[in-house]
């Protein structure tokens, strides 16, 4: 009743260990999935390193919900060369997305405006940023819902937004 676990061998009872609440993944999700050439990526939390920055030509990152790993890239004036940018965002369905929009929407177009590469990602680059990448689609390159999350699936086939953003992106296009 209390919530607590509890393991019984041999007749004699312990305590199980706490759970985390979340499914611990220890293999590296390090490889962004290119949703518009030349500009938006979509990747986990894992994708922020420098060498996969440098690799894919990573000038932006959009952190979403998680903030942003440290990235020491700094050119010879000592300028930060990749720009970030976190939003705050909770992955539950009541979390208002047209709001989070406004902001990344924003900094997506910054960076498209200065012709650079835009990493979006949350913590396991499911939900949060598959709901801001399919946003950004819909509302800056004219996709319907299906358009867009179709698109995105087909690049990165693990992406899953919560019901209330799929319910809210649905929305958008009425």
């Amino acid at each position: 009743m209390d919530g607590s676990r509890k393991i019984f061998r041999n007749n004699i009872e312990f305590d199980a260990p706490p759970r985390l609440g979340f499914i611990v993944d220890n293999s590296p999700d390090q490889v962004p999935a290119c949703i518009v050439s030349q500009l938006l990526y979509l990747g986990s939390q894992d994708c922020v390193r420098d060498e996969v920055l440098e690799k894919y030509g990573i000038t932006h990152v959009l952190s979403v919900g998680i903030e942003t790993p440290p990235i020491v890239q700094y050119d010879c004036d000592g300028q930060r060369i990749v720009e970030t940018m976190f939003v705050e965002c909770l992955d539950i369905p009541e979390t208002n997305l047209a709001e989070v929009l406004v902001k990344t929407n924003a900094f997506i177009d910054e960076c498209r405006a200065r012709g650079g590469r835009v990493l979006v990602h949350c913590n396991a680059g499911v939900s949060r940023s598959t709901a801001v990448v399919t946003g950004y689609l819909m509302q800056r390159c004219d996709l319907s819902f299906m358009q867009a999350f179709g698109m995105i699936k087909s690049k990165r086939p693990c992406v899953q937004p919560n019901a209330g953003f799929i319910k809210q992106l649905k929305q958008l296009q009425s």
